[in-house]
Parts: C-alpha cells; structure tokens; sequence
C-alpha cells in the first residue's frame, strides 16, 4: 500500500526523522545504489537548500523544492515487511527513501512503525 502526500511536507518528515535512530537511507544516481545505516542527520536550511550535518560522515545539501510528492511506502520486501518515506520528485522519479530501521536480528524497529503508521495516520486526514 502507497499513499502520497505533496512535497512541501518534506522539511517536516525529515525533522520528525531525524529524532527516529537507526533508519536506512536509500540514494539512486546515475544507475547507482547508495545506502547508509544510521540516524538520518538534523539539518537547517540556508540559501535554498535543506542542509544536512550528520555526525556519522552522513552530510548533504537537499533542494527540498525539487520533491513534489512523498510516499509513505508499505510493502513487502524480500519476504519481510517494510516501510519508506519516498522522496519523488514531479516526474515520478525517486529521489531519495528513507527506511524504517532494523535491529541485529532484522526485525523492525517498532517505536519506528509505530511513528510511521502515526504519521501516515495524521497525513492521511
């Protein structure tokens, strides 16, 4: 199950993320997977940009004008449930998802889903 909601909720979410923990941050380029495990960084934003500034080496520079949707992602993946905030930008295209976290064993962090299904919950009204 997809649900969308429109972009300018973008700077939200990833405020309200960055207090989750562990998540799995998911970057498409060019043909290329880039994944990071870890707390999704704080950031500010300044001169157009939502500015990242991860004590992990996570770091970066979002044009948050450049996401025109956000799906909350429910599905399953490998056999196992999982859950994302998909970051598309106004062709459809994945910019960036951002995934529940998952503990040692692979299990799904639950005060994570809890947030997730809340905030898909809220969003949905």
């Amino acid at each position: 199950m997809t649900m969308n909601i429109p972009g300018d909720n973008a700077l939200e979410l990833l405020q309200e993320i960055a207090d989750w923990g562990n998540t799995t941050t998911i970057i498409l380029h060019g043909g290329s997977v880039f994944e990071f495990k870890g707390n999704f960084p704080q950031g500010s934003v300044a001169q157009g940009f939502y500015n990242l500034k991860g004590e992990s080496g996570f770091e970066g520079h979002l044009n948050l004008d450049k996401v025109d949707h956000i799906a909350f992602q429910d599905k399953q993946h490998r056999g196992k449930q999982s859950y994302a905030l998909v970051f598309n930008d106004k062709d459809n295209g994945c910019i960036f998802k951002i995934f529940v976290g998952r503990d040692s064993d692979g299990e799904l962090l639950e005060n994570q889903v809890t947030r997730f299904k809340e905030l898909q919950t809220i969003y949905s009204a």
